[in-house]
């Protein structure tokens, strides 16, 4: 007789998520005595788009400029592909690129030795890429830099960034001098580079547009702090705008859980809220004699709203 031999089943092994590009912890900056970043506390995953919203002057220049080694911070940690940065310069770097929001580039340089000067610093650098966008963007590679429009300078130093073929690319508003047609073709180019598996955008705008065409994931910067960050998707569908109106109008928003801002307007009461049943609505709006409407909001209603 033949004895079959049975050995229990080993354990699967676990499966390890990707170490974070980023991780921050605790991080402070004040500048004359004022408070930017209030102990921003934040974990950046490999492989997404982030879109960092926040009104003017919340910190995104600031906290984008202290990720990179940029700026120094008063308090708190960074790790950059899960390594401390401690400072600006070394390997980790040539994974990075960075298109600050105001730049400068050499006037007396023309683009295409511009171009070469920079790729020297890369330990990558795609030619055939860089030569490709220079056409499509229509950027004359024996131009001097000095004679470029600011659309076509910031164009110039998107060509820059994304030539290297970055895994972490950091964008501090590089569209804002761009026409449609511009902003366009960047994002395509931009959604291409995010292909590649492992590749990490973070993107500050105001274009709420372009961050849903991304299908970003969003991060509210406010008070100083990173307050969520969450993807877009479920964003718009557990928040939904309320609307209630009655004849005699309102002088205090009721009590119910789940309203993240209430807003009195003549005699309509504006809620935004997160993971409230509609059922419950509608109970509110009978309890409260008053008619309602429900409306899903943009991107760009909830920046307004929760900015």
């Amino acid at each position: 007789m033949t004895t079959l031999l049975s050995f229990p089943a080993q354990p699967a092994a676990p499966v390890s998520e990707p170490a974070p590009v980023l991780r921050v912890q605790g991080l402070r900056k004040a500048f004359e005595g004022r408070q930017v970043l209030c102990g921003v506390d934040w974990t950046v995953p490999a492989g997404r788009v982030i879109g960092l919203l926040g009104r003017n002057g919340a910190g995104k220049t600031t906290l984008l400029r202290c990720l990179l080694g940029l700026a120094p911070v008063d308090a708190g940690s960074i790790e950059l592909f899960g390594a401390p940065m401690t400072e600006p310069g070394g390997e980790r770097l040539h994974r990075v690129g960075f298109v600050p929001q105001g730049f400068d580039l050499f006037p007396w340089m023309k683009v295409r030795a511009y171009l070469d000067f920079t790729a020297a610093f890369y330990a990558h650098w795609n030619h055939a890429l860089a030569a490709r966008l220079l056409d499509e963007w229509q950027l004359d590679s024996k131009q001097k830099i000095g004679r470029l429009s600011q659309g076509q300078r910031q164009k110039l130093a998107i060509v820059r960034a994304i030539a290297p073929e970055p895994d972490l690319l950091v964008l501090d508003e590089p569209v804002a001098s761009l026409d449609p047609q511009a902003r366009r073709a960047f994002m395509g180019e931009l959604l291409a580079l995010m292909g590649a598996p492992g590749k990490t955008v973070i993107f500050s705008t105001h274009i709420t547009a372009d961050l849903e065409r991304a299908d970003a994931d969003i991060a509210l910067l406010r008070d100083g702090r990173i307050q969520f960050v969450r993807p877009l998707a479920e964003l718009k569908s557990r928040l939904c705008h309320a609307v209630l109106s009655r004849p005699a109008g309102w002088t205090t928003p009721p009590a119910m859980p789940g309203v993240l801002k209430a807003r009195v307007a003549g005699a309509s009461l504006h809620l935004l809220v997160e993971d409230v049943p509609t059922e419950r609505l509608h109970q509110l709006a009978k309890d409260e004699e008053a008619s309602l409407r429900i409306e899903m909001p943009t991107l760009e209603d909830l920046f307004v709203e929760l900015a």
